[in-house]
């Protein structure tokens, strides 16, 4: 396959990570490796998402959530060196993780490379060499609301029906606020967009099963106490959904009833997945020896 040549401006109309140019010219980056350089990158592209949902703490501090295993899948990487590049970021400080526990993924705070540096040095500007520089002067995302305006999407409950921020909404309303924020469903739709219909259904779901009043719930044959079903779907994030919407695409099985298929593979999402992810690691480290 034999690729086109650029004319004109037309490599301007494509989307790219911004690598910040300090990070190979300031002496206080120079140990820091070209991956985790680009993982930098990586990461405040995703900050103007978060910025634009309103992803902020009490502080007005804007974090995002990004996984070891996102990272491992934006830069086909085995989870030890994943794990070594965010380290890696976080002793420089560029990056700081805040664990919340309870199988819930950490926070992330991206933090501004430019911190104590001349502004002429970090700031785009006319003069610059570049030939999209008119274009690729940085605008600060303006702050806006998600759909039901809320600013503030951490979780710091395991249940967080009841609190003063969600008084008057519904039982219902409520839960499909905090799956659509907790399984990052904006996100999920940019990158599964032929599974649109799936990831709806999956909310769905979870919503019903989680709004439902019934003391048991039959997962995979068997009667699990409602509280702890809702519990376990509930420390559910995008990572799951990801991992059960590629079973669902690898099965090749006809599936009887797809709604007792998708509450047996959400419940056993997080143990499925690590166990999946581990293999996968060890198939890599073996075949790299």
């Amino acid at each position: 396959m034999t690729l086109d040549y650029f004319y004109g401006q037309a490599g301007e109309l494509f989307s790219f990570f911004r690598i910040p140019k300090a990070l190979s010219q300031e002496q206080r980056f120079q140990n820091l490796s070209t991956d985790a350089k680009i993982l930098y990158g990586i990461l405040l592209d995703r900050m103007s998402l978060s910025a634009k949902n309103g992803w902020r703490d009490e502080q007005g501090r804007v974090y995002i959530i990004y996984t070891v295993q996102e990272v491992q899948k934006s830069l086909c990487c085995a989870e030890h060196k994943a794990v070594k590049l965010l380290r890696e970021l976080e002793d420089i400080d560029l990056v700081e993780r805040k664990r919340r526990g309870l199988g819930r993924p950490s926070l992330v705070y991206v933090k501004d490379f430019s911190s104590g540096l001349p502004k002429a040095q970090v700031q785009n500007c006319q003069n610059s060499n570049s030939g999209a520089a008119e274009i690729a002067i940085l605008e600060q995302p303006k702050p806006q609301a998600n759909k039901t305006n809320k600013n503030n999407t951490e979780m710091s409950e395991t249940n967080p029906f009841y609190s003063e921020e969600a008084e008057g909404m519904g039982k219902r309303e409520q839960l499909k606020e905090y799956f659509s924020q907790s399984l990052e469903v904006e996100l999920l739709l940019r990158l599964c967009p032929d599974d649109e219909d799936t990831i709806y259904q999956i909310v769905d779901l979870l919503v019903d099963t989680c709004a439902t009043n019934r003391k048991l719930l039959r997962i995979a044959g068997d009667d699990k106490p409602a509280e702890v079903v809702r519990s376990r779907f509930m420390k559910l994030n995008a990572d799951h959904i990801r991992f059960v919407l590629k079973c669902l695409a690898e099965n090749s099985s006809p599936i009887r009833n797809m709604k007792q298929y998708l509450l047996a593979s959400l419940y056993n999402a997080p143990t499925t997945m690590q166990l999946s992810y581990q293999n996968q690691t060890n198939h890599d480290l073996a075949k790299s020896r």
